[in-house]
């Protein structure tokens, strides 16, 4: 086996168990495979760099006979968006160079990480497919989720009721659901209206079931008409018990899982809607509610069609592109913030990121945002140690540059009223004042026109999204 490619120790596929091996059966040969006939000279140079970093190892050195090749590019994004929108406008660049899209691979630590990435090629109208899963607002705990919203702000959502009355477990069974199915039928009312009926008449066993069921939706349904959406969804995997539930399946499922709903929360607080004074939170989480529908049903790459292959590290092994991207390249990310204290686990890290390197057959982009949203909440977090340790002669570093950021980043967009935009125009960084949410930093932007949308990082507010032409931003010197 290679011991630098062993990266399921959670499965019980340790690197140790090679060299026991070797230790344990004395006259042992060891045979070094070391050409390799996939990747350019500046890759296996590049990953060779990053993988000497790990003690105990038996040691081996890629070479190939392959050319140089470029430099590998190494993107600092301001913020996740950013850093989608980055790695979109490459792969478009490639296809107008006459490539096709199949031979484009994004890779990431995380599952939770594919959201941001999908939404941003969705808006591009680019197909791609996840290999070795689902796409985001298709995963079992998105599902969930999004089920008990659709029941908290409508009752009769019998779709919605069926997935979750039972989830977490409650004690309804199959039984149970027959006979509210057929009261249902018998009375023509919404499988909730039918099981509060049947909550009146059956034992107290079904009945105090039933009856701690709506007493969950309900909560959820008053967090829905009082809360911002992205509170409302923090409120929501608690109360429903979606987190914990989730949380206690095995190993890095379990851990997905949580951080899949984690996520969900980060893609309620980057929602916005049309116009800065639609205050009302019902509709807004419909609209949300919506536009997770259309992006669970976009763009669904068919068999044969081409497409971008998206996937984590963990299911790149074995793989091959000529164009490869590894995002979310900062701390606490990637290496994960689980492994950073323990000297084995950030040596199997280490080993992730060799094999997502050696994915690549021509080019090879790592990127990373300076600041990310988790949980809802931005954090700025430093770049991976695994870039530091890539030597700078075989990489090239491409940044927002404070001097560019009023030039390269900055937009212009037609504000209504007629406001010039030499002296209405803002960038990246600017700092802002709102009238109703107080002072805050740009963070991103998108659209242009009476369609520009801004992202402010509020002192007290938090992140919103504002349409630019009805947000009345002054930019403070």
């Amino acid at each position: 086996g290679d011991d630098d490619q062993s990266i399921y120790s959670w499965r019980g596929a340790k690197s140790s168990n090679i060299n026991r091996f070797i230790k344990d059966f004395k006259g042992v040969r060891t045979l070094k495979l070391e050409q390799n006939y996939r990747s350019t000279t500046n890759i296996l140079a590049a990953a060779n760099a990053v993988i000497r970093n790990n003690p105990e190892r038996l040691g081996k050195e890629l070479w190939t006979e392959k050319e140089e090749g470029e430099l590998i590019k190494v993107y600092r994004a301001f913020n996740e968006r950013d850093e989608a929108k980055f790695i979109v406008d490459i792969i478009k660049s490639w296809v107008d160079e006459g490539r096709n899209l199949s031979e484009c691979a994004i890779i990431y630590r995380s599952n939770a990480q594919s959201r941001i990435l999908e939404d941003s090629i969705l808006r591009a109208d680019l197909p791609y497919r996840i290999y070795g899963g689902v796409r985001f607002y298709e995963r079992l705990e998105i599902k969930n989720a999004l089920s008990y919203a659709k029941l908290a702000i409508d009752s009769q959502n019998d779709a919605a009721f069926e997935r979750i009355i039972n989830v977490p477990s409650r004690g309804i069974g199959a039984k149970t659901m027959d006979q509210i199915r057929e009261l249902a039928r018998e009375n023509v009312l919404s499988l909730w209206d039918a099981a509060e009926k049947l909550s009146e008449s059956s034992g107290p066993k079904v009945s105090n079931a039933l009856k701690e069921f709506f007493s969950v939706v309900n909560k959820i349904s008053e967090i829905a008409n009082n809360k911002e959406i992205e509170e409302f969804f923090e409120k929501l995997v608690d109360l429903s018990g979606l987190k914990e539930f989730h949380g206690k399946e095995p190993g890095e499922k379990g851990r997905s899982r949580v951080e899949n709903l984690e996520e969900l929360v980060s893609a309620a607080a980057g929602f916005f809607s049309i116009g800065e004074d639609a205050d009302d939170e019902r509709s807004q989480l419909e609209l949300f509610l919506d536009q997770a529908s259309l992006d669970a049903g976009e763009n669904q790459a068919k068999e044969n069609e081409d497409a971008i292959q998206m996937m984590t590290l963990h299911s790149s092994k074995g793989l091959e592109y000529p164009l490869v991207f590894v995002a979310g390249c900062e701390e606490g990310l990637f290496p994960h913030k689980r492994s950073v204290e323990d000297p084995r686990q950030l040596a199997e890290e280490r080993r992730l990121c060799y094999v997502g390197m050696t994915r690549a057959m021509e080019r090879l982009y790592l990127t990373y945002a300076e600041v990310r949203n988790v949980f809802g909440v931005d954090g700025f977090s430093p770049a991976s140690r695994f870039l530091k340790e890539i030597p700078d002669e075989f990489k090239y570093e491409i940044r927002i540059a404070s001097e560019n950021v009023s030039q390269a980043k900055s937009f212009s967009p037609k504000i209504v009223g007629g406001t010039d935009h030499k002296v209405g125009g803002f960038a990246l960084g600017d700092r802002v004042g709102h009238p109703s949410f107080g002072e805050g930093v740009i963070l991103n932007y998108e659209g242009d026109g009476s369609n520009a949308r801004v992202q402010v990082n509020f002192d007290t507010e938090g992140t919103k999204w504002l349409v630019l032409s009805f947000a009345k931003l002054d930019k403070i010197s």
